[in-house]
C-alpha cells in the first residue's frame, strides 16, 4: 500500500492511501461522514486491484488529514481538495466512488472543474443536498436521533452516538475487531468538524442535469440511515443513471456484500 500526502485545498495537507494495478483505470474512493479511507478496504484488498488503479483519500478533517476548524462550508475547497488529488496522483479519468456523505464532495467537484477530467461517478448509499426539509425526508429518524451526540464534546456521549452510527451502517453487526476499528476512526473526527459538516445547507438540484460522464446509483434495500426513496431524489436530475438496489444489505452495501458490490463496480467501469 503505497501512502500519499497531498496539498489540497488552503494549503491543508490530505492523506491518501494507493493500491492495485498502476496502469489500470484510476478508482478514487470517497468516504462518508466521520469516516476514513480505511473503510473502503474490502476494496482496497480485493480482486479489483488485479486490474485497477485503487486509491482512497481521508477527506479534510478525517483520518490523518489536517483538521482545520474553518473553511467546511466552502464548496470551493472541498472541490480543491479532489482536484488535487486527481492531479497530483495524475489519475486518468478516475471513476470517483463517494459513499454517503460522498457524493456531496464529488458534486463540489464538479460544480467548480466539471466532469471533463473523470470518467464516471458512482454514488453510494449517498445524498445529493443538505440543510431543508427535503433533504432531511430521506434520512431516517433512527439516524437523526443520534445526531446532537455527534457533536457533543463529552467522551461517553460521543461513543454512543458513533456507536450507534456504525451499528446503522450495517445489516448484521461487526466484529469486535471491527467494531472497535471503526470506532476508532470515528473518535478521531473532531466535534467541530462533524458539526460543520452538517451546517452546511445546500441542494445540487442545478447541478445533476449537467452531469454528461455515466453514474451508477448503488443503495442497500435495508439502509437504516438513507432512505433508499433518496433513489428517486437522484433521478430527478439525473435520468441516464444506471440503478443497483442491492438486496439483504443496508447503508454500507461495499461491506456487507462486498463480492457483489465489486462485481458491478467491475461491470460499470468496463462499460465506460
Amino acid at each position: 500500500m503505497n501512502i500519499h500526502k497531498i496539498t489540497g485545498g488552503g494549503g491543508m495537507q490530505l492523506h491518501a492511501v494507493e493500491t492495485g494495478n498502476s496502469s489500470g483505470r484510476p478508482f478514487l474512493f470517497i468516504h462518508g461522514f466521520s469516516q476514513c479511507c480505511v473503510a473502503w478496504r474490502r476494496q482496497m484488498s480485493s480482486d479489483l486491484a488485479d486490474d485497477y488503479r485503487l486509491v482512497a483519500i481521508d477527506l479534510r478533517g478525517h483520518g490523518l488529514s489536517d483538521k482545520p476548524r474553518e473553511g467546511y462550508d466552502d464548496s470551493r475547497l472541498w472541490a480543491d481538495d479532489l482536484n488535487a488529488a486527481i492531479k497530483t496522483l495524475r489519475l486518468d479519468h478516475p471513476v470517483l466512488c463517494g459513499w454517503s456523505y460522498g457524493p456531496l464532495v464529488i458534486l463540489d467537484y464538479i460544480r467548480h472543474y466539471g466532469d471533463d477530467d473523470i470518467g464516471g461517478l458512482h454514488f453510494v448509499g449517498g445524498v445529493t443536498k443538505l440543510g431543508s426539509d427535503e433533504a432531511l425526508s430521506v434520512l431516517t429518524p433512527e439516524f437523526l436521533s443520534l445526531v446532537p451526540g455527534f457533536f457533543a464534546t463529552a467522551v461517553e456521549e460521543s461513543v454512543r452516538s458513533l456507536k450507534s452510527l456504525i451499528r446503522l451502517c450495517f445489516t448484521r453487526e461487526p466484529s469486535a475487531e471491527d467494531l472497535y476499528l471503526m470506532l476508532g476512526y470515528n473518535l478521531s473526527v473532531p466535534p467541530y468538524v462533524r458539526q460543520a459538516l452538517f451546517s452546511r445547507s445546500f441542494d445540487n438540484d442545478d447541478l445533476l442535469p449537467k452531469i454528461r460522464k455515466p453514474v451508477l446509483i448503488t443503495h442497500g434495500a435495508q439502509d437504516a440511515i438513507v432512505k433508499p426513496a433518496a433513489v428517486d431524489q437522484h433521478m430527478a436530475g439525473l435520468a441516464h443513471a444506471q440503478i443497483h438496489i442491492m438486496v439483504n444489505v443496508g447503508h454500507a452495501p461495499f461491506w456487507d456484500d462486498a463480492i457483489t458490490f465489486n462485481q458491478r463496480l467491475r461491470a460499470f467501469s468496463e462499460c465506460l
